[in-house]
């Protein structure tokens, strides 16, 4: 015969236990959310060698950085890196992309080295957007090229084709809400390549890549210099140059996070040294844009982390989401401060006039 007596203190320690189970299980969990993840792309691999000089690789200078700018990185207890390659193989562009997706990643960083029929040298950093000129186009066009030597790239890339501006041009679409913060970065990069390291800024450029339309994060291309410059290849080459290289891009995406994390904003305004611009803008809606994807949503609190009064907007196939809606700008960075609190770290603070979206850089120096 069962003690029901005892029977009833057994299930309630057996609850206990999953209870307890359950918020451990829920700590580790949100700790692990809680990291910075970074997501570093070795361009090229394997069968793919990247661009021809005939000294150097690009793809080995390309993983090698990589590989010490993750070590770099690994050493910041909150953050996590995970590669899309960490050794000499084939990865194609797509799948490259997914990685990043998959690790949710708060930022993408793509590797390079440029290569030039003349003794051209220099560093830029691209990040995706219309091309400006030929010359980006055809930097775009050569990296989108690795595009043919996978396996059904027609069905699998949905007909892209590479060698077509038009299409290029289309794709940009896809990553515009990511588009400043990804410049800040790159600028960033570039900054510290001028500076610290001394090398010719060749600036930050917009251009069509496809792995940076793959992924849904801020995403920088990095051309870290010319191979086909015997001085600049060598540099590369070297496991100094690599060191001073991967440790400018380090500082910058360290500068990067502490913005997040002090809860800047990312879209800097050129304000004049000593003026106080006017806080509420009559005729202004600011809002904070935390999130969009073509998937559209319910505006409820618990699809945006219950974040409550969500908004919802379309730019051609992409649904936006709005969180708060005030014309006085230091309420709106509050409450940007209050969406990545929430979890949506890459919040920014966007501008309407009406249904016109204005560049927050514009009205807020109007007012000066």
């Amino acid at each position: 015969m069962i003690d029901i007596g005892k029977k009833r203190d057994y299930n309630s320690l057996v609850l206990v236990f999953i209870c307890t189970l359950v918020l451990v299980l829920s700590h580790t969990a949100t700790y692990a959310q809680d990291k910075f993840v970074v997501v570093l792309d070795a361009g090229h691999g394997g069968k793919d060698p990247g661009r021809p000089a005939k000294n150097f690789s690009e793809k080995d200078i390309a993983l090698n950085i990589v590989l010490k700018l993750g070590d770099k990185l690994k050493d910041l207890d909150d953050v996590k890196v995970v590669y899309t390659r960490d050794k000499d193989v084939f990865v194609d562009l797509k799948e490259r992309g997914r990685i990043a997706n998959e690790a949710d990643a708060d930022l993408f960083v793509s590797v390079h080295c440029n290569a030039f029929s003349n003794d051209a040298s220099g560093t830029e950093t691209y990040v995706l957007g219309l091309h400006a000129n030929k010359q980006n186009f055809e930097v775009a066009k050569h990296e989108n090229s690795v595009i043919f030597l996978e396996d059904n790239y027609e069905e699998k890339y949905e007909g892209f084709d590479p060698n077509s501006p038009e299409a290029v041009i289309g794709m940009t679409l896809m990553q515009e809400e990511f588009l400043d913060q990804s410049l800040y970065l790159a600028s960033n990069i570039q900054t510290n390549f001028r500076d610290q390291l001394k090398r010719k800024d060749r600036g930050v450029k917009q251009a069509g890549f496809v792995v940076l339309h793959q992924t849904y994060m801020p995403s920088v291309l990095i051309e870290t210099g010319f191979i086909t410059n015997n001085s600049e290849g060598a540099f590369l080459n070297s496991k100094s140059g690599q060191d001073k290289v991967s440790g400018a891009i380090f500082n910058a995406i360290k500068k990067y996070k502490k913005n997040l994390d002090e809860n800047l904003v990312i879209e800097e305004t050129p304000i004049a040294a000593g003026s106080s611009p006017s806080k509420v803008y009559p005729g202004i809606d600011f809002k904070v844009q935390i999130s969009s994807g073509t998937k559209k949503l319910e505006t409820k609190s618990y699809n945006f982390k219950g974040l409550k009064g969500i908004e919802r907007g379309k730019i051609g196939n992409t649904y936006k989401y709005y969180y708060g809606k005030s014309s006085d700008y230091d309420q709106i960075v509050k409450m940007q401060r209050e969406a990545r609190k929430a979890g949506f770290k890459t919040a920014f603070v966007v501008a309407f006039k009406g249904e016109e979206r204005l560049q927050l850089s514009e009205v807020i120096n109007q007012s000066l």
